[in-house]
């Protein structure tokens, strides 16, 4: 309520569902962690080395949360790209084109994220990255666009202000 008298029409709109949006986008991470990625990294972890360890309430609640927690934010990723495409600061051509990059990177950070050293979780975090990742790509696209359509609008409107 803040901010709402200070945004145009059209950005109003994207907030109400721009925020709804981030929100499922997060709580989808964190189910993905809770019910796919924890039941496959918690067997490797209890037995690493051969080592039987037992859990303790808080260290195992403080793991699963930040696990939980930075998962959903690494959800929040198309959305990130759909704003900077909005905004201009990334054009979809560049992140089609880079892919590659992209997927490096991705394997990079899914190493850094993963709780275990076994490729099975660390691909367990990477498919959904990169499947977003190209979700990203695509709705790039569907913010530059929308970008060049209102930019040619606000044109079409200072062409009339000037002849009128």
């Amino acid at each position: 309520m803040f901010a709402a008298p200070g945004l145009r029409p059209r950005e109003r709109k994207m907030g109400l569902v721009g925020i709804p949006l981030a929100s499922i986008f997060f709580i989808g991470g964190a189910a993905f962690t809770f019910f796919l990625m924890l039941p496959t990294a918690l067997p490797f972890l209890n037995n690493f080395m051969g080592i039987k360890t037992e859990l303790r309430p808080q260290s195992y609640f403080s793991f699963v949360t930040g696990l939980m927690f930075w998962i959903g934010i690494s959800f929040e990723f198309p959305l990130v790209i759909y704003v900077l495409s909005a905004i201009g600061v990334i054009q979809p051509k560049v992140l089609a084109q880079q892919w590659r990059l992209a997927i490096v990177i991705i394997a990079i950070m899914a190493a850094i994220v993963t709780p275990t050293i076994d490729p099975v979780n660390q691909g367990l975090v990477m498919a959904p990255m990169i499947l977003l990742y190209f979700i990203s790509i695509g709705l790039s696209y569907i913010a530059y666009a929308g970008r060049k359509r209102n930019q040619a609008q606000e044109q079409e409107k200072e062409h009339k202000e000037e002849a009128g």
